[in-house]
């Protein structure tokens, strides 16, 4: 069993992600570390993961949308580097959401599914 992720039982049984452990997770590319998540974005209507906030290997922090990204059990996966966008292009996302570090000031703990959707919200 995946140490970083809850499974659910039944039919249609899915994955849903500690957002903390994805925190810890490497981005790679065919196998190669570009960085680390330092934060998760998260809709601020709804409750959606937006993307991650990447620390890259250049020191630079760049936006990883959460739609191109394949969550394996010991890496955040993407096609291509390309995906990875300087946080001046795009403003739109931070003025949209929250993150992570802002929303653990309440010590809240959250659980993200494949799909980015977020159905597991709990106070520590």
């Amino acid at each position: 069993m995946n140490p970083f992720a809850a499974r659910l039982s039944g039919k249609n049984a899915a994955v849903k992600w500690r957002a903390e452990e994805l925190l810890a997770l490497p981005v790679r590319v065919r196998g190669i570390e570009l960085g680390r998540p330092v934060d998760l974005l998260i809709d601020r209507e709804a409750p959606r993961a937006v993307g991650f906030e990447i620390l890259c290997g250049d020191r630079a922090h760049r936006f990883l949308p959460f739609a191109v990204t394949t969550l394996k059990e010991d890496a955040i996966e993407i096609e291509s580097p390309l995906v990875l966008l300087d946080f001046a292009q795009v403003g739109f996302y931070r003025e949209q959401a929250t993150t992570l570090s802002e929303l653990n000031g309440d010590a809240v703990e959250l659980f993200v599914d494949r799909d980015g959707s977020i159905n597991g919200i709990t106070r520590r």
